[in-house]
């Protein structure tokens, strides 16, 4: 990357703190701002960055707002100002009570939102699992994910799977790479979905936060049909689901039994949230599939199963652990069962048409 007429501009640092958050995402922008000002002469005092021991990172005393101003005046970037009396969308609800950010197209501009994250050196993982005969779906998932996921970043993905040799051959663009992952499969689908919290979980202590910044966590009978970009990409997100995102919290199918890790009382709840979609930064990534992963093998060993298994964990962990962005049903939806309502501008991430009994027997 270069800047007009600074070729030599030095490339992000290489620094990575040990837990990757959003206060490390400014840890790195500070960095940059430290490099833009030595070239340009906006300032002259210097501290040692506070989140590493390290002295690789300094920051100005002018802060963060300053340098992404200077990185879009040498971008030349041109878009609408925002209008603090005109809503950006008035139909639907676009902050939840905690005041995370809820996506929906025509509530973010993406353009400025793909430089911070250039800047930024960003790697997103995205996790599949393609076990038994769910690898009939791993073509359409990874050539449709080439055509709308995280276009123009870098992206590993990672396909677990016990038939490593039926994994197909999709072309990659450039920064873009595949994983094999092979792992067993096990004899229930209900118990295939429930391990995939456990695998997560261990790779992302023993492998990916080595390899990326964040990871989303997807199902592969699914396809990618308009643009999935760095939008979605907070500390720790979840996705609304497309059957109840009209519902009262008192039908949602929350796991209802007190025996089990992932009840839920009736009173309680803010979202049910799809378990076909969701992810952050892989600290937190860990956090939430060990967490889930333990309360599933406590309810084994109270001879109890979650009503919609890793899924109702999923709903359980994030009522207590508010997620830091959610995502619209824009981002998971299935237009067979549910149409295309025009509240929805654009459908995202939708479901692939199958014989769930056949795909899981």
């Amino acid at each position: 990357m270069s800047f007009h007429g600074f070729p030599h501009l030095p490339l992000p640092l290489h620094h990575r703190c040990a837990e990757i958050t959003d206060v490390c995402l400014l840890h790195r922008l500070w960095g940059y701002e430290l490099r833009f000002s030595c070239l340009y002469g906006y300032g002259k005092s210097f501290s040692h960055c506070v989140l590493s021991p390290e002295p690789k990172c300094y920051s100005l005393h002018l802060g963060i707002l300053p340098f992404i101003v200077l990185v879009l005046v040498f971008f030349g970037m041109a878009y609408p100002q925002p209008n603090v009396l005109t809503p950006i969308r008035n139909d639907v609800l676009v902050f939840t009570p905690w005041l995370a950010p809820i996506i929906w197209e025509g509530t973010f501009n993406i353009d400025i939102l793909n430089e911070q994250f250039k800047l930024q050196n960003t790697t997103i993982g995205l996790t599949v699992f393609a076990i038994k005969k769910y690898v009939v779906f791993l073509k359409l998932f990874l050539e449709t994910a080439e055509q709308h996921f995280m276009v123009g970043h870098k992206v590993i993905y990672y396909v677990f799977t016990d038939r490593p040799s039926d994994v197909p051959q999709v072309p990659l663009g450039a920064g873009r790479k595949l994983v094999v992952l092979t792992v067993r499969n096990y004899t229930r689908w209900q118990d295939v979905s429930m391990h995939r919290m456990e695998m997560i979980s261990h790779f992302s202590e023993q492998r990916f936060q080595h390899e990326v910044d964040y990871l989303v966590c997807g199902d592969v009978d699914m396809k990618f049909s308009d643009h999935v970009g760095v939008e979605i990409l907070s500390a720790l997100f979840g996705t609304l689901h497309p059957g109840f995102y009209r519902s009262r919290r008192e039908s949602f199918t929350y796991e209802r039994r007190p025996k089990s890790q992932a009840y839920i009382p009736r009173d309680e709840g803010d979202f049910y949230y799809a378990g076909g979609f969701f992810g952050g930064s892989v600290v937190e990534v860990h956090h939430l599939t060990k967490a889930c992963h333990q309360a599933m093998v406590e309810d084994q060993a109270n001879g109890i199963e979650a009503v919609w298994h890793d899924e109702s964990h999923l709903n359980k962990y994030l009522l207590y652990h508010k997620p830091t962005k959610v995502l619209s049903p824009e981002y998971v939806w299935d237009q067979k069962l549910l149409g295309w309502p025009s509240i929805m501008k654009k459908l995202r991430y939708v479901a692939v048409p199958k014989n769930h009994q056949a795909i899981r027997n």
